[in-house]
């Protein structure tokens, strides 16, 4: 049984690791986010807290290497939860991609434009906390991992700018500070995607978990359920 820690937030309580170690931290704002909804096909509308798949993403562009994975323990809601609205353009036309590798075919946007609204969330800031476990393959402990990924956020590098959810709505991070999370934020927020895990021959399989905020807090249990994603879904 992983042991409980109070290190990484005030009153707080996370599972440590296999090794005793807390989860690595990192505070996360944006001017806007969008974390949609699976079960809705034609409108784009965000659940009201960042999915663990999203706070993966936002890991794996400051640091990211293939003898390591993210696991996501918990996300914090540090702003009260502000909808807009906005029309985007987005194309019905997808190259697969293997044709987009060997540029092959082109896709005409033009053509194939469709205008959707989307309801996004704005002025958002997050803390997410989650521990670094590494494969079979990796001749490295996990705390090198650790202190490699402490050091890039403390210095702001990147392989590439995080966004929230969507490319258009680009994030900036750094070290926690003392930004009291929302405590008077309750919400069962339904199903989520909790992980993506894919097969030797490509095939994705989707994990999923019951969401819910308490006291501003999304906790993400350590394995997900598979099921089929719903019928006429977006993931």
């Amino acid at each position: 049984m992983t042991s409980q820690t109070r290190d990484t937030s005030p009153g707080l309580v996370l599972p440590r690791d296999s090794h005793g170690d807390p989860p690595v931290v990192v505070q996360v704002t944006g001017d806007a986010a969008l974390f949609s909804r699976p079960e809705l096909k034609v409108e784009r509308v965000s659940y009201p807290v960042m999915t663990p798949p999203a706070a993966v993403g936002v890991l794996e562009a400051i640091f990211w290497k293939p003898e390591m994975r993210f696991q996501i323990a918990a996300i914090e809601v540090l702003r009260p939860i502000r909808q807009f609205t906005v029309r985007r353009n987005e194309t019905t036309d997808v190259a697969a991609l293997s044709d987009a590798i060997r540029g092959g075919r082109r896709v005409d946007t033009a053509a194939h434009r469709d205008q959707r609204n989307a309801v996004c969330l704005r002025d958002v800031a997050y803390r997410i906390h989650a521990h670094i476990h590494v494969k079979p393959h990796s001749d490295r402990p996990a705390a090198a991992y650790r202190d490699q990924f402490r050091r890039r956020v403390r210095r702001g590098a990147c392989f590439q700018q995080p966004f929230l959810g969507t490319r258009e709505f680009s994030a900036d991070f750094g070290d926690p500070d003392d930004t009291p999370r929302l405590t008077t934020l309750n919400e069962e927020v339904g199903i989520m995607l909790h992980s993506i895990h894919r097969g030797d021959g490509g095939n994705a399989r989707m994990h999923w978990f019951a969401a819910s905020i308490k006291q501003g807090v999304l906790y993400v249990p350590e394995h997900g359920i598979e099921l089929a994603l719903p019928s006429g879904g977006d993931a």
